[in-house]
């Protein structure tokens, strides 16, 4: 069975004699039920596993029963290395970490080692349930989309295979039958996600809104858009200030967001138009009007595309990494990405031969800041091949 590079990490953590609560946070179908239950069945020691996904998880007692369940296995075992709790979906719980930080200082004063994994659907997880109560009890391992080193080993995806039909490992199975692929995308990740993940975890007075922007973002991938352009485009916009939450709130599920313009002064980086930014391409394939056969042949179409999943590919790595990920637009010359981890920049421009909104402006970037690296991905530059094996943080 395929393990994702995160497991040799994570298997070892969890057999170190502390106890412990590890929260793994990832965008839907990054693999964490996955990758959690492969490290308990080859761990040397007793687990338990439960999903707050099901119609008895309705609140805080059924988290306690299952805690409390782990708690009479560990005493009535005494296991060597511990006793491991998994509990998915975690972010489905009111107020979790409220509970979850009694029982496990309970546990501390009665001298019970659990061993606890909270597993959660992105950043909405730590954005809905965390509370400063909690800090200095837990470690968050993020688990991004797939690369496209997994889905070439894991299901031998060629480049544009990966290009189009992106990072989910759920819905590979189904490439062959494109609208299968397609319906699956919709229906089990897009769906599921605005519908289960934002919307019944945050108050979003206009749904319709919320998901047409989605679309729009989704289709406009790779472009800058004002938000006052937003409100002439979408139905019932209410104001810019709507619009940036609910952009912030499809970045936080793991779909799409918006870059902001790189600029030294962070009022003016907070105060640009956004770039839209698909956070996985099989979002963008599974929303265009075009089939992989007709996407290949537009020359256009393909190029946004590879942009697309280049920046996909530079917001996965940087996450957790501390990187800063924008884009450069000065009158009409453009930067597509600009990479950087403090004082330290990188300047990348795609080469795909697509029709752009700009002038390719990475020598006026460079001259501006002469410490920058600048780089091509693609035509001449770092073949694409090449620079998907590459994290991020390596280029800077």
């Amino acid at each position: 069975m395929f393990k994702r590079p995160q497991f040799g990490p994570l298997f070892e953590r969890i057999q170190e004699p502390r106890r412990f609560i590890q929260v793994l946070s990832g965008p839907r179908q990054s693999g964490k039920t996955t990758i959690v239950g492969q490290i308990l069945k080859e761990l040397p020691f007793p687990s338990r596993y439960a999903s707050a996904d099901t119609q008895e998880a309705h609140g805080s007692a059924w988290l306690e029963q299952q805690w409390n369940a782990a708690r009479e296995e560990y005493r009535s075992r005494r296991p060597a290395g511990g006793f491991v709790l998994a509990i998915d979906e975690i972010q489905k719980i009111p107020a979790w970490s409220e509970t979850v930080k009694k029982l496990w200082d309970e546990d501390g004063r009665n001298g019970l080692a659990l061993k606890v994994i909270l597993l959660g659907s992105s950043s909405l997880l730590l954005q809905k349930g965390l509370t400063e109560s909690f800090t200095g009890r837990f470690e968050v391992v993020r688990l991004p989309h797939w690369t496209y080193q997994e889905m070439r080993e894991a299901f031998g995806f060629d480049l544009e295979t990966y290009i189009y039909f992106g990072g989910y490992p759920g819905a590979a199975p189904l490439i062959s039958q494109e609208q299968r692929w397609r319906d699956y995308v919709r229906d089990s990740i897009i769906e599921t996600t605005v519908s289960r993940d934002i919307l019944m975890m945050n108050r979003v007075d206009k749904p319709a809104l919320l998901k047409s922007l989605f679309e729009l973002g989704t289709l406009y991938s790779g472009r800058i858009l004002s938000f006052n352009k937003m409100l002439g485009q979408l139905q019932d916009a209410g104001n810019t200030t709507t619009l940036s939450h609910y952009l912030d709130l499809l970045c936080a599920a793991g779909l799409i967001t918006g870059l902001q313009k790189y600029s030294v002064a962070p009022l003016r980086r907070r105060s640009s138009s956004p770039k839209f930014q698909v956070m996985n391409t099989a979002l963008f394939s599974a929303l265009s009007a075009s089939d992989f056969t007709a996407m290949r042949r537009d020359p256009a179409a393909w190029g946004r595309l590879v942009e697309s999943a280049v920046g996909a590919h530079l917001l996965a790595g940087a996450a957790g990494q501390d990187l800063q990920l924008s884009y450069w637009r000065e009158n009409k010359f453009e930067v597509d990405f600009v990479l950087e981890k403090g004082k330290r920049l990188a300047a990348l421009e795609v080469k795909t031969g697509r029709t752009r909104d700009g002038i390719p402006g990475i020598g006026i970037f460079i001259k501006k800041h002469p410490d920058a690296r600048p780089l091509m991905v693609g035509g001449d530059g770092l073949r694409l091949e090449e620079f998907f094996e590459i994290p991020p943080a390596e280029l800077l």
